[in-house]
């Protein structure tokens, strides 16, 4: 779907007309391609905490040129990364204006801000709680300053998950995280074993990998960045679409299976499937949803009932398959999509916000369980994404999804799905119970 106003604003007149009128400007976004340089510029690396000494070898192993001190007031930087885990006082914050107040205006375009600390509730004292806490605040505000493309984030790691952290930095500090803006995401220690893989190219080599609803969309973007990092990607959807379903598992080189997943048989039927020709499953992307948006007066109880069935009760159903088969192996990953209204709320979408918001409960209830037996359980929830279903969204609603977050445009499937294979990479064993919104930091929600 065209964006014709960052079209118009990329032009000569349109950046004039931008400036002068303080409208909003949309950057085009960095993405990911195969053989660029993951920054568009050095990473500036400052802080002194618990992980400092880790961070230049596993930014180097990105290929990403590392710097400790700042250079010349010309130099432009792609990305600011800075160790907060040894502020232990809220005094000790000084140090957020020390290292970021001088290079603030160096940040390339599409460059990135990550700041890593230790999550609150591990905190050993009260003052160490209430810093780590306000490193929040600091970096969502940090996210709205940016301007250009660029990003900021904010990773908690568990002590004891210092070594654990590479997957999450390689994904952050790339263009793959383009639409991912004002995130928290923790690494800990309660989730499945972090295993570097062969070809950081190819993490998914070998694995077999399912996605539901992947005929069109989010779906099929999800299905040809899986088989891009390696996986045999399953491509499941309802037999009405079959015909786009086969164009895309001929296009990624995997396989097809039709199946209405709210039928009272579908979750046997998948087990048998997955256990006879694949001989079990190692990634399950719960990506099928639909809508049918209603006031609550004016809804009809089949309209409540179908949205809850396929976009939230469903998928607890087949989890619960999946594991009880042993068919889902270990170090496996369950990544559900979520969505910004299952966070903040959409007029006419009560059943879709409750079904969505139900998908942040199923990982909230399921990650620690899921931990013991080596598995992930993850989710994204998208915000304004180009896609044929926003295409049909009334011209001004449409207008105020995408300028309304601190990127001012709408985010691509592909951006969900670039999330989704950072979940499912076998080094992102310790990132589980997440939730990751890729909304380019919509100001609607939290």
């Amino acid at each position: 779907m065209t964006d014709r106003y960052q079209q118009f604003s990329t032009s000569g007149v349109g950046r004039l007309l931008v400036k002068r009128l303080g409208l909003p400007n949309p950057e085009p976004l960095r993405r990911y391609k195969p053989g660029e340089p993951a920054l568009p510029g050095p990473a500036l690396v400052g802080g002194a905490g618990r992980l400092a000494d880790g961070l230049g070898p596993v930014l180097k192993s990105a290929g990403i040129e590392v710097l400790t001190s700042a250079g010349a007031d010309t130099q432009k930087y792609g990305a600011l990364v800075f160790d907060a885990t040894g502020i232990t006082s809220p005094e000790q914050l000084r140090g957020l204006y020390d290292f970021f107040h001088p290079v603030m205006r160096s940040v390339a375009a599409s460059g990135r801000v990550v700041v890593l600390g230790t999550p609150p509730e591990a905190a050993k004292e009260q003052g160490e709680l209430i810093a780590q806490r306000a490193l929040e605040g600091f970096t969502r505000s940090v996210g709205k300053e940016l301007k250009r493309g660029a990003t900021a984030q904010l990773v908690y790691v568990q002590p004891g998950a210092e070594d654990k952290v590479e997957s999450t930095l390689r994904f952050l500090l790339s263009g793959k995280s383009a639409y991912v803006d004002g995130q928290v995401i923790r690494v800990g220690t309660h989730g499945g074993q972090a295993t570097e893989p062969e070809s950081w190219t190819a993490p998914l080599a070998g694995k077999v990998a399912l996605v539901t609803g992947a005929s069109r969309g989010i779906g099929a973007a999800i299905a040809d960045v899986l088989a891009r990092d390696g996986a045999h990607v399953i491509a499941l959807d309802i037999p009405a679409q079959g015909a786009d379903l086969a164009k895309v598992a001929n296009r990624v080189g995997g396989s097809t299976l039709q199946l209405d997943i709210t039928a009272a048989d579908a979750p046997a039927k998948l087990v048998e499937h997955l256990k006879t020709r694949h001989g079990g499953v190692d990634i399950v992307v719960h990506n099928a949803g639909i809508t049918r948006d209603k006031t609550l007066a004016n809804m009809k109880e089949g309209a409540w009932d179908s949205v809850l069935a396929v976009n939230l009760t469903s998928q607890l159903k087949v989890n619960d398959a999946l594991l009880a088969a042993g068919v889902l192996r270990d170090g496996g990953r369950i990544i559900g999509v979520s969505s910004i209204a299952g966070i903040a709320g959409n007029l006419g979408q009560t059943n879709y916000g409750a079904s969505k918001a139900g998908v942040i409960g199923m990982v909230n209830a399921y990650a620690d369980e899921y931990a013991a037996k080596g598995i992930t359980i993850n989710a994204v929830a998208p915000g304004f994404i180009e896609t044929k279903m926003t295409a049909a969204v009334p011209l001004f609603i449409r207008e105020a999804g995408r300028r309304m977050n601190s990127m001012s445009q709408g985010g691509l499937p592909v951006d969900v799905a670039e999330t989704i294979a950072w979940y499912a990479s076998p080094a992102s064993g310790a990132v589980n119970g997440n939730v990751v919104r890729v909304c380019g930091q919509s100001l609607l929600g939290a």
